[in-house]
């Protein structure tokens, strides 16, 4: 499949993180180091009790980092301090809900560094449907192997199973995101499974395209539990907001965010989520000041990351990269099926030989299929794996 012309910046290998400088966070109370003192001072005055002996040696590390940071030594591979969109979240949080944050976020980013896999993933991406009514050039919907509706991969998550995994990861794990092959807002119990989460997670993320981001769906999303709510944009003008997102109307686009913008403002201003836009950098025209100037109007933060390329995984070419993907001890995708994947570039699933609705996600995170793969990329035989030997992720 001929990759699009639009696409230029190709890296060779690819973080899980945002692109370098590309952050914008628009209404942080006071410093980024006013944020960093506070939470210095939580860990140092609290009293943590009851709290299992995994929790306690990871504040034992969290307050070590902080005296590190502010004495200015060097970081080991074990410390950790908040950064970015993260001081943002902290800071809407209430105070019962900071612990809970800090080692959430402790084991979500530091975890894959010391490649230490817990009972579960940090993370547990969830797609409530495989079809998306976009066809991004960057994205893997393009390939018509996969997003042709008789070829299988196509369906939306039963409302049973999706309750079935939020009753195993309650009170488990924090990040919840409700996003990954396709566009969760064209499945109709969408505002169902957002009250059946409600109050049971701190990093709960929806992902949407706004296309369908309807007066009512904007009410349902603002009086929801969700903390961050994820806007998909790569541009900043008409032309190339709809040569990148096909099918989209960049007209329709901003009256939607001007929607939302204005119910939030009127019916829900002192809501907590956090609002973002962000984008894929496929090229050196897509700019964050650029689409800050815009957008920002609407979100609190404006992001991009780095391309990677899914829009043809299986037919990428074999690399020789030897690092660990940091999602096999991060994250876990659930698909609308059941299929438990460690990653959605392989978003036809051969890495997948687990399913949710006949196993639990702690088994499938612990199994002995999961440690193969794992054991692969610490071995630096990544290339053994496909599509692994076909990613640039790390």
């Amino acid at each position: 499949m001929q990759r699009s012309e639009l696409i230029t910046l190709i890296p060779k290998e690819r973080k899980k993180e945002y692109k370098k400088d590309s952050l914008r966070i628009s209404n942080l109370e006071g410093t980024k180091l006013a944020v960093q003192k506070n939470v210095r001072s939580f860990l140092k005055e609290s009293k943590f009790l009851n709290q299992s002996k995994e929790n306690l040696n990871i504040l034992k590390n969290l307050k070590s980092s902080y005296e590190k940071l502010f004495n200015n030594e060097e970081f080991l591979v074990e410390d950790f301090v908040l950064s970015g969109h993260e001081l943002l979240e902290y800071q809407k949080l209430d105070v019962d809900h900071k612990l809970r944050y800090l080692l959430y976020r402790y084991k979500y980013n530091s975890y894959p560094k010391q490649f230490v896999t817990g009972d579960y993933p940090p993370c547990v991406q969830i797609e409530p449907t495989s079809i998306c009514n976009y066809r991004c050039v960057m994205c893997y919907q393009k390939d018509i192997s996969f997003s042709k509706k008789s070829n299988g991969f196509m369906g939306h998550m039963d409302i049973n199973l999706f309750k079935k995994i939020i009753d195993e990861l309650e009170g488990k794990i924090e990040a919840v995101t409700l996003a990954s092959r396709g566009e969760p807002t064209l499945h109709q119990k969408l505002p169902e499974m957002l009250k059946y989460l409600n109050g049971k997670f701190l990093g709960l993320k929806l992902n949407t395209n706004a296309s369908l981001l309807t007066e009512k769906l904007s009410h349902e999303i603002l009086s929801s539990d969700i903390q961050t709510l994820v806007f998909s944009i790569d541009a900043a003008d008409k032309e190339n907001y709809e040569k990148i997102r096909v099918n989209g109307s960049y007209e329709k686009l901003t009256k939607n965010l001007e929607t939302f913008h204005r119910i939030k403002e009127k019916h829900y201003s002192k809501s907590k989520i956090i609002t973002r836009v962000s984008g894929v950098a496929i090229n050196e025209t897509i700019s964050s000041d650029d689409m800050q100037k815009v957008w920002g109007k609407f979100v609190e933060t404006v992001a991009l990351v780095n391309f990677a390329p899914l829009d043809d995984t299986y037919n990428n070419p074999i690399n020789n990269l030897e690092g660990s993907c940091s999602e096999l001890w991060r994250r876990m995708f659930i698909w609308w099926d059941g299929k438990a994947n460690p990653c959605d570039v392989d978003y036809k699933s051969i890495l997948s030989k687990s399913n949710v609705n006949k196993e639990m996600i702690k088994d499938i995170w612990n199994s002995e299929w999961y440690d193969l793969i794992r054991n692969k990329h610490l071995e630096k035989k990544r290339g053994e794996l496909n599509p692994c030997k076909r990613c640039i992720n790390t």
